[in-house]
């Protein structure tokens, strides 16, 4: 095709035709229809004409209807592409899976000196954010000052936003400090790279010195705090949000109902879902699939299933949520029914589901169920195993009591065997007493991730198991003597709508000296039973008296005893805590429910735990 040198179009039956194809171009909505208009151009010699040309090339690169390659032919063949042109190029580009084209097309608009102006650089500057080129981001800041755009509002945001998002966040400040007119989007560039370099200080103070603050702000803040671990902060500032009068996105409302998963905030969990279903919110699959999460997380399966029921597009991801939910309720069972019926309806797992499917069969000690699904990766579903899966097969394997078949399949593995998978076989070495592999595998962990204390901590315990204390003890001091730290324990519980987190031998709650009074009720009555704890495995570098003490001071006693003080007899106690419950404080809560007659909910790093009556659901093997 010979290239089209663009013309005003001046006939009056020329501005007619022009009329009428642009009313054609707007109500296009599929690339067939569009060749069609195209066609139909060449025939009345619009083909020639700038907006109806400019509007092909809008169609062309929206992510919805469009062919950026088709684009890139009508560009080209145009002999002297506008600014407009360039830039909806470039921003097609920047949207596109291969945003270094945008640069391309950049130096071509310099090469034949084509104008720019004040939507030019966003564009470009999106596609450096896409790549994190701060380099490039460098050389288009100068080009943004020696052309004039330095204090132009989009071009200086979009600098803001790619330095702070790609780390450089020094050069964002430096930057923030020299706009002399800074606007919302600025102040929230700033609060964004803050929250991505983990600095919440320095990004609250920002927030707090605003001098307007949107949704976005807002929610900036709410996901920072999420993504941090902050969580509390996180359900604290969704509060003054409200209190505010500021109405949250969905972005906010999913970081929001993240945090009361982590918290167990069932609460104000339910308080979010009513808010949303107040305000008339569309529960989308995204944030049906947060809701799923959070209620199965919060112990509330029935209110999760509640959701499945609602949400009108039931996507792949809420059926794993799904059986995610049950998966950490040790209910396999059910957990398999789920995933048959998915796939009646036409959806197909995938990796994470099949992910969490294999681990409600490890929870649940479906051996044959797992090793069966496991196979059907490749065989039926053409979806290869990840060291996810592997890892999740060796857990199954080793809970039940199989290590050799574990160890088997290790060595059999297409991929390097990872920590987490050498550590599922650790643990599962410790629970079944097989001494001589735990000691193997523990030493080998050591080595390979010398800076992770449950390592050490696992191997101490596989030689107390064997009755060797002296190796024991030196497992406890060489973590002592490299300086690794053990995760502390911490247990959240939710009162009244107000989440209590207590630490491992926490000192800072305000009602921590009637806490302790109450644990030494509970201790007494504990005594009463013929309750005396199992000292040897716990902290071995420490006496007897002082083992006892820290014991008690574990941070689900403490949750337990604060839930007690403050709930009516009857009450059920829900307790989320970040590690693994240990044996013993497994057993004291059992036996707490059945002295107080409470039912006590506790969700550990593994699983759930629902003690009732003196037992657990999951039948002291986790």
């Amino acid at each position: 095709m010979a290239s089209i040198t663009l013309t005003p179009t001046k006939q009056l039956s020329l501005e007619s035709n022009a009329t009428q194809t642009l009313s054609l171009l707007e109500r296009c909505s599929r690339m067939e229809e569009l060749k069609q208009i195209q066609a139909q151009m060449f025939k009345t010699g619009l083909v020639a004409d700038t907006i109806t040309v400019s509007r092909i090339l809008t169609f062309c690169v929206s992510p919805k209807y469009g062919n950026l390659e088709y684009a890139q032919m009508v560009f080209d063949r145009v002999s002297r592409p506008n600014t407009f042109m360039y830039n909806t190029m470039i921003r097609g580009y920047s949207n596109h899976k291969e945003p270094e084209k945008a640069f391309l097309l950049y130096q071509q608009m310099l090469c034949h000196s084509v104008p720019h102006n004040s939507y030019t650089f966003p564009f470009l500057l999106k596609a450096c954010s896409s790549l994190l080129a701060i380099e490039e981001t460098k050389q288009i800041h100068a080009h943004v000052i020696k052309l004039g755009f330095g204090s132009e509002v989009f071009a200086t945001n979009s600098l803001l936003h790619v330095y702070a998002t790609s780390g450089s966040i020094k050069a964002a400040r430096l930057l923030f400090d020299q706009v002399p007119e800074r606007d919302t989007v600025s102040w929230n560039s700033m609060i964004d790279g803050y929250t991505k370099c983990g600095k919440m200080e320095i990004a609250h103070e920002f927030f707090k010195d605003m001098p307007t603050k949107n949704v976005i702000s807002w929610t900036t803040m709410i996901s920072g705090y999420v993504g941090a671990g902050m969580f509390n902060e996180a359900l604290n500032l969704f509060h003054e949000m409200q209190i505010e009068g500021v109405k949250p996105d969905n972005v906010a409302l999913a970081s929001t109902l993240s945090a009361c998963s982590h918290l167990g905030a069932l609460d104000q969990g339910r308080w979010i879902h009513a808010y949303i279903d107040r305000i008339g919110v569309e529960i989308d699959p995204i944030l049906g699939c947060v809701l799923i999460d959070m209620f199965a997380k919060c112990g509330d399966m029935e209110e999760a299933l509640e959701v499945f029921r609602k949400v009108r597009k039931k996507e792949v991801s809420l059926w794993t949520a799904v059986i995610s939910g049950f998966a950490i309720h040790g209910r396999g069972r059910e957990a398999l029914v789920w995933f048959d019926n998915m796939q009646k309806v036409g959806i197909r797992p995938n990796h994470i589901t099949f992910t969490t499917i294999l681990t409600a069969c490890s929870h649940s000690g479906l051996v044959e169920e797992g090793k069966s699904l496991f196979e059907s990766m490749d065989r039926v579903h053409k979806l290869s195993p990840t060291i996810e899966h592997y890892g999740c097969m060796v857990d199954l394997l080793g809970r039940a009591g199989f290590l050799r078949e574990a160890m088997g399949l290790i060595e059999k593995m297409p991929v390097k065997p990872n920590a987490v998978v050498w550590g599922a076989l650790l643990n599962a070495c410790r629970m079944h007493k097989n001494v001589e592999l735990g000691k193997k595998i523990g030493k080998f962990l050591i080595e390979e991730d010398p800076n992770h204390g449950g390592r050490y901590i696992h191997l101490a315990s596989i030689h107390a198991v064997a009755g060797d204390w002296d190796r024991a003890v030196e497992a406890r001091r060489q973590m002592k003597d490299r300086g690794v730290s053990k995760l502390p324990g911490c247990s959240a519980i939710s009162l009244n709508g107000v989440v209590h987190e207590f630490l491992a031998g926490g000192q800072s709650h305000p009602q921590i000296t009637d806490i302790y009074q109450m644990w030494d009720s509970i201790g007494e009555r504990l005594e009463k039973e013929g309750y005396k704890p199992a000292l040897g495995n716990l902290l071995l570098d420490l006496e007897d008296e002082a083992n006892e003490m820290a014991i008690n001071r574990h941070s689900e006693r403490l949750a337990i005893a604060f839930g007690l003080l403050g709930t009516k007899p009857g009450t059920t106690i829900r307790i989320v805590k970040n590690l693994r419950v240990c044996e013993e404080c497994h057993t004291v809560t059992k036996l707490i429910s059945k002295i107080y007659d409470r039912e006590i909910v506790m969700r550990d790093r593994t699983r759930f735990h629902l003690f009732r009556d003196g037992k657990c659901t999951c039948g002291d093997k986790w």
